[in-house]
């Protein structure tokens, strides 16, 4: 027993010289299987207890556990030491310096441009609503009164879901927004359904679902079957607005829109009014504006916007009578107000995800 335990403590400060000494992960390792693995030395030595007589071994095997978690501790409070010097930069860190800020993102600058809108809207009492993207022929042509051999229902200009005449055209069920429930079944047959040329369909849906007064505007992507080029995309931003009330005049419909133009572009903006025609507005009137951004593309005036009061046969369609409620709408695209903003001369970049040109704005 004696010469046993003799053994035991030269092994025991070895070992514990060793782990303390490893200077990295690998000789941690190292010195763990010299030691105390399979085939170390302190395990050799434990395999001897068995030589040792029946009344000596328990004195004996409580002397080797005492030594093994001994070294079990060192070798785990030395790996910790090392995993925390490995986690350490290389160099010297000066930790009283500030810290490295991760960028943050901007908005797109058509967002931009909508937010804007959105808030002088706001200002003078409009919401915003919303509807969806795939309508049907009920909601985006026939509620506005718009003519069946009109150009904007052929598959030419207009993207169908299911193209009239097809085998199986996609019928599409006019829904509530909220409730999921029809609107108004009986107008609900033979539609097909589109992608949305305007968001005037949302000015149908809002009407449908709720009695005047309404002061709404509905921003949103449209689409038409354009070629891309500098000035036009198949797919673009739109922002309309619609206001009902009784006697309702062109001179709100004159003022709320240069109100908004001012806000947005500046309180240089002049606006003027020529006679248009529009299937749903009823008279119907371009707007043209001017500023120093106009001045500096070499122009007097600019297109900028459609409007008008709203076409009495609207009304009928909603089910409003036209005799005691009247309105006004409009509709422009952003992309156009952005380009002036920003001087871009190419409708494309806003959609190339071009990181250089976004980060502009």
């Amino acid at each position: 027993m004696s010469n046993f335990l003799s053994d035991l403590e030269p092994l025991k400060q070895a070992a514990l010289a060793d782990l303390k000494a490893a200077a990295d992960m690998p000789a941690l390792e190292q010195a763990k299987g010299a030691w105390i693995g399979p085939n170390g030395k302190f395990t050799a030595l434990m395999k001897q207890l068995g030589t040792l007589p029946k009344e000596e071994k328990p004195l004996a095997g409580k002397a080797i556990n005492t030594v093994k978690v001994e070294l079990e501790a060192v070798l785990t409070a030395r790996r910790e030491e090392l995993e925390l010097q490995a986690s350490l930069p290389m160099e010297p860190t000066d930790f009283t310096l500030p810290g490295r800020r991760r960028a943050l993102g901007k908005l797109h600058p058509l967002t931009q441009v909508t937010d804007d809108i959105v808030r002088a809207f706001r200002k003078i009492g409009f919401v915003v609503a919303d509807g969806p993207e795939i309508e049907d022929d009920f909601h985006c042509f026939d509620a506005l009164n718009t003519p069946a051999d009109h150009p904007a229902r052929d598959t030419q200009d207009t993207f169908y879901v299911g193209a009239p005449g097809s085998p199986s055209p996609v019928q599409l069920r006019i829904t509530n927004q909220t409730s999921n429930a029809p609107i108004r079944p009986e107008l609900s047959g033979g539609n097909y359904g589109l992608l949305r040329t305007h968001t005037s369909s949302v000015q149908i849906r809002v009407m449908q679902s709720q009695s005047p007064p309404i002061r709404i505007i509905a921003p949103g992507r449209v689409y038409r079957r354009d070629n891309a080029d500098a000035t036009h995309n198949p797919a673009f931003q739109q922002i309309e607005g619609l206001y009902v009330d009784k006697n309702v005049t062109v001179g709100d419909l004159k003022g709320t829109v240069e109100f908004v133009f001012k806000e947005v572009l500046g309180d240089d903006v002049k606006l003027r009014f020529r006679p248009h025609y529009f299937s749903y507005t009823e008279p119907s009137l371009e707007i043209d504006f001017t500023n120093s951004l106009v001045k500096k593309l070499g122009k007097d005036w600019l297109e900028i916007a459609g409007c008008g009061m709203v076409h009495p046969k609207v009304f009928e369609n909603v089910g409003y009578d036209p005799e005691v409620w009247t309105g006004w709408a409009f509709g422009f695209g952003i992309e156009r107000i952005a380009m002036l903003r920003y001087g871009i001369n190419d409708i494309r970049l806003f959609y190339e995800n071009d990181v250089r040109f976004l980060k502009q704005f």
